[in-house]
């Protein structure tokens, strides 16, 4: 069940509830336990859009992570990835000996993500992993390999559960598909 909320006008569509994240994240953050036991892990949240994600999967990681965090822009106020991608906050931490996990809110054209592992590879991880809640395959321009999704979605324009249109609608508990009236 949905809350009401005073933007839900917005939404077309509600795709998963606060329910349906909540499993996929608890199921992600066993997967990586699992996997990074016995590892020197080191979460890297991509800002601003993962920040509400990242705050759920640590806290569902049952082994020691440190966490970093790093802010990308290639979108601006559009829909669609400029291709661009600039650094706007870099990590703090020096990455050489841990097992990098990158944990993205969506994966879309990939150019960004494909960006990021550049810079990161350069820094001398032990390893790098890639971790999405959403995965969208239709608009893949770049080959990125993901080890961690929470789901695959349609080509759609979703937000909520951090994701945004035009810094709105990251604080929605649930992720719906934005209706086309709000940005034509």
């Amino acid at each position: 069940m949905v809350q009401k909320h005073e933007l839900i006008d917005d939404i077309a569509e509600v795709l998963f509830t606060e329910k349906q994240i909540a499993a996929m994240v608890e199921r992600v953050g066993q997967e990586i336990s699992r996997d990074y036991k016995d590892k020197n892990l080191l979460l890297v949240s991509v800002l601003k859009g993962s920040i509400v994600f990242m705050a759920d999967l640590m806290r569902s990681i049952n082994i020691h992570a440190r966490i970093d965090f790093m802010a990308t822009s290639s979108y601006g106020s559009g829909m669609k990835t400029s291709g661009v991608v600039k650094i706007v906050k870099d990590l703090d931490i020096d990455l050489e000996g841990y097992d990098i996990l990158i944990v993205e809110d969506i994966l879309d054209s990939g150019k960004t993500l494909s960006y990021l592992l550049e810079i990161i590879r350069s820094r001398n991880p032990k390893s790098i992993q890639l971790c999405t809640l959403f995965d969208k395959p239709e608009r893949r321009e770049v080959d990125v390999d993901v080890n961690y999704i929470g789901a695959k979605i349609p080509d759609e324009f979703i937000v909520g559960y951090g994701l945004d249109f035009d810094e709105k609608y990251r604080n929605l508990p649930f992720v719906g598909i934005l209706d086309p009236k709000v940005y034509s």
